[in-house]
């Protein structure tokens, strides 16, 4: 079997930096979830939750499959979960969270 090596021995014999890399796009990818990861994560039923949210399980269940909402929902979801959502835009010069909006009462004056 020539030719084959195990892993990490090709592992060891990669340059520093590239070691550095892959094991920063490692620990991102430990860090990306789901909503309904999020949610055991967070050991958290849907029916807690529904209940802190004022909305019915199967509500929660259609958040968790959706692949878009508004920012506001998920805003709800993640406070409902004892979190905050941050917003950050990257550009090649730099970093800009984006602030929420701040609501009005309505009346002008």
């Amino acid at each position: 079997m020539s030719g084959h090596r195990p892993f990490g021995e090709l592992i060891k014999r990669l340059p520093t930096a590239r070691k550095a890399r892959i094991e920063e796009k490692a620990a991102a990818l430990n860090t990306a979830l789901t909503l309904h990861e999020l949610r055991k994560k967070r050991t958290v039923s849907q029916d807690a939750l529904a209940r802190k949210l004022a909305i019915g399980q199967p509500a929660v269940a259609k958040l968790e499959r959706r692949s878009d909402m508004y920012v506001s929902n998920l805003r709800r979801y993640v406070e409902a979960l004892g979190g905050e959502v941050e917003i950050i835009a990257r550009f090649p010069d730099g970093a800009v969270t984006i602030a929420p909006e701040k609501r009005t009462t309505g009346k002008s004056g």
